[in-house]
Parts: C-alpha cells; structure tokens; sequence
C-alpha cells in the first residue's frame, strides 16, 4: 500500500448485523475484498458477508488510522453505533 494515499478507517456492517473495523487506502478495492469477491480480506468478513459500509473517516496517515482503530475497536457496539448517526446541534 501507498503512504501517499489517504487513509480510512472503516466500520462495516455484516450478513450477521456484527461491526467490523479496518483501515485502508483504497475503500473500494477493500470492500470487494471483504465480500470475497477478490483475494484479500478477513476470513471473518468473507465468512459473514455480504458486508456494507456503513461509517469512514479520514486520517493524515497509516499511524494515525492504526490508532483510531485501536480505539473504535475498544469500543462497545452502542459506541460504534453512535458513530453511524449523524451529528444534530439542538438549540
């Protein structure tokens, strides 16, 4: 992979409702990785899927990507899940 390529951290949503979280610098090769349908990606995704992407964010580089995955993957299911909804500012 790249350095020079933006990084994504990803949350995925599998056949079988679980989160999976990764990082990548091409969110599209990965995907089909994901749903087996290249080589590549988590037995644990190719064994659940189809799976959706369903949140990313960017990050500056490969290190800071690593460690904000390190944190959502720490996460209980109820945080990630806040991560999916959109952000409402109430007056």
């Amino acid at each position: 992979m790249n350095e020079n390529k933006n990084w994504l951290i990803y949350l995925l949503q599998c056949a079988n409702n679980a989160l999976y979280c990764g990082i990548t610098n091409d969110i599209n090769k990965r995907l089909r990785q994901h749903n087996g349908e290249i080589t590549g990606g988590a037995k644990y995704t190719r064994a659940n899927a189809p799976c959706a992407l369903v949140y990313q964010e960017q990050a500056k580089d490969r290190s800071t990507a690593l460690k904000r995955e390190c944190e959502i993957k720490s996460m209980t299911r109820n945080e990630k899940l806040t991560l999916l909804k959109p952000l409402h500012k109430y007056k």
